[in-house]
C-alpha cells in the first residue's frame, strides 16, 4: 500500500502488539462490517489468532466470504491493518462453549505509522464483569497455546 506521500508501506511479517489490545474487525459481504474484538492473538509471522461469541453475525459473513481485515492501534507505534483469509479453527472452543476460534491467515499487513506523529494508547477496557474477564483469559491461554488449528493446516 502506498500514501500520497509515501506513508504506510506493506510491511512483510506482523509486529508484535501487547496482549490486551482491542483491534477491528472488518469484513466485507454486500457492505462492510466492522467489530471490536479483544486480545488477538500473533500466532507467527502471517497467523492471528482471535475468539468471536458463536452468535455473531461476523461469523456468518466469515463463512460467506472469509477475506478480513484486523485494524490494531496500540501504545509503541503500533498501528497497522492485516488482511487475508479467516477461518473458524474450533467450534466451539473447547474453554469455552459460547466462543469459536478463527484464524486469520495474512496476506498482506500494511504500516499505518505516520512520520507526523507516534500512537501513544490503544483501545483498552475496564471489566465490570469479572468471571467475563476470567473466561477471555481462558481463551487467551488456549489461542496463545496455538491449539487451535484448521483442518489440514501445517504446523508452525
Amino acid at each position: 500500500m502506498r500514501t500520497i506521500e509515501g506513508v504506510g508501506v506493506s510491511v512483510a511479517v506482523l509486529p508484535r502488539w501487547p496482549q490486551h489490545t482491542v483491534a477491528v474487525l472488518s469484513t466485507v459481504d454486500g457492505s462492510v462490517h466492522a467489530i471490536p474484538v479483544s486480545a488477538p492473538v500473533r500466532a507467527g509471522d502471517r497467523r492471528i489468532l482471535l475468539s468471536l461469541h458463536r452468535g455473531r453475525d461476523t461469523l456468518v459473513r466469515i463463512r460467506r466470504r472469509p477475506e478480513v481485515a484486523l485494524t490494531v492501534l496500540a501504545e509503541d507505534d503500533i498501528a497497522f491493518t492485516a488482511r487475508g483469509t479467516a477461518v473458524v479453527a474450533e467450534a466451539p472452543m473447547a474453554v469455552d462453549p459460547e466462543y469459536v476460534a478463527v484464524a486469520i491467515e495474512v496476506s498482506q499487513v500494511d504500516d499505518h505509522r505516520q512520520p507526523a506523529f507516534r500512537v501513544t494508547a490503544g483501545v483498552d477496557r475496564e471489566w465490570v464483569d469479572e468471571a467475563a474477564r476470567i473466561r477471555l483469559g481462558a481463551r487467551l491461554r488456549a489461542l496463545s497455546a496455538k491449539g487451535v488449528r484448521p483442518a489440514g493446516a501445517a504446523e508452525m
